[in-house]
């Protein structure tokens, strides 16, 4: 049995196929069938069922999946190891970043990052909390910046900054001449939401179920992302919370729609999270380093109570 065997299982268990398990491999579809093929004769079983398309995984080979996921990322630690040793930050590093985070924070850190460590060659994705913890724990992602906590017990979290939810409300909302918000004034009947799938979205309709007995899932309107939210809170239609972030490149004409909360300010918490075998931590503590350094002089805010991102 080799690394290279069950990294070939790991592949065409990934994607259903063999012949683009081997294109993704790098190597010729006979080759890795092979491989795989002198590994079952080995354990005597047979970990995928070829009968089927798309290919699937027998009730044994998803246990052999699992395990052959653990070695494989163990073996890449022996790597790691000798980084460390040799105090190298460099090589490949695989980001994921939520929606409602990439168009703020990645244009505050990313020149920084690259120029204080230019070895490293990040290979940034733009993903959903799903996507990310799902690829975290197959290998696929290094780490990501998301809202936390997510409560996983395979993923390990490291706080980067708190951040407070900013409500946006236009001219002729019931809002609009409060100097300031207090939670309790939230509506979710009035107020426009990002679509299903954001956790910043799961984060706003905890905040209104905290001080109300029942929300309905029922909204006016929803959309993909926050600058769209703007548009239609400006035609009237509701409105909106932001992350504070976002609120820093919101033109000087529509800053008047934006009201801050009373202390407690809500707030979610942003952190970088990996995967319990704490590979690459080099780089990840390096982006940390960076993301803190930058972030500090940006928000200001101390009085904050954490919003959880989980649905409830």
């Amino acid at each position: 049995m080799t690394i290279t065997q069950l990294y070939y299982v790991l592949a065409v268990a990934e994607n259903q196929n063999f012949t683009k398990a081997a294109e993704k491999c790098f190597v010729t579809q006979p080759t890795l069938s092979m491989q795989i093929q002198k590994l079952e004769d080995q354990l005597d079983v047979q970990i995928f069922d070829r009968s089927k398309k798309p290919i699937e995984l027998t009730d044994v080979g998803k246990k052999i999946v699992n395990q052959a996921r653990n070695i494989v990322n163990e073996s890449y630690r022996i790597q790691d190891i000798v980084d460390q040793q040799k105090g190298f930050i460099g090589g490949e590093f695989r980001l994921g970043i939520i929606p409602t985070i990439m168009p703020t924070l990645l244009p505050m850190f990313l020149k920084s990052f690259i120029k204080k460590h230019p070895k490293v060659k990040l290979k940034i994705e733009e993903l959903t909390t799903e996507e990310i913890i799902t690829r975290i724990k197959d290998g696929h992602l290094d780490a990501a910046i998301a809202a936390t906590p997510l409560e996983d017990e395979n993923i390990k979290e490291r706080v980067l900054y708190f951040e407070p939810f900013v409500s946006y409300i236009p001219n002729g909302h019931r809002l609009h001449t409060n100097n300031k918000i207090d939670v309790t004034d939230l509506d979710v009947d009035d107020m426009l939401l990002l679509e299903d799938g954001h956790c910043f979205r799961d984060g706003v309709l905890n905040l209104c179920k905290a001080f109300k007995d029942h929300v309905d899932d029922k909204f006016q309107l929803e959309s993909g992302s926050i600058e769209t939210l703007i548009k239609l809170s400006n035609e009237g239609l509701g409105m909106t919370l932001l992350p504070y972030l976002h609120t820093l490149d919101i033109n000087s004409s529509e800053t008047k729609n934006l009201h801050y909360f009373n202390d407690p300010t809500p707030a979610r918490e942003v952190s970088i999270i990996y995967h319990k075998s704490e590979l690459k931590m080099q780089i990840i503590e390096a982006l940390q380093d960076v993301i803190s350094g930058i972030i500090r002089g940006a928000i200001a805010f101390q009085n904050v109570k954490i919003v959880s991102p989980l649905p409830k």
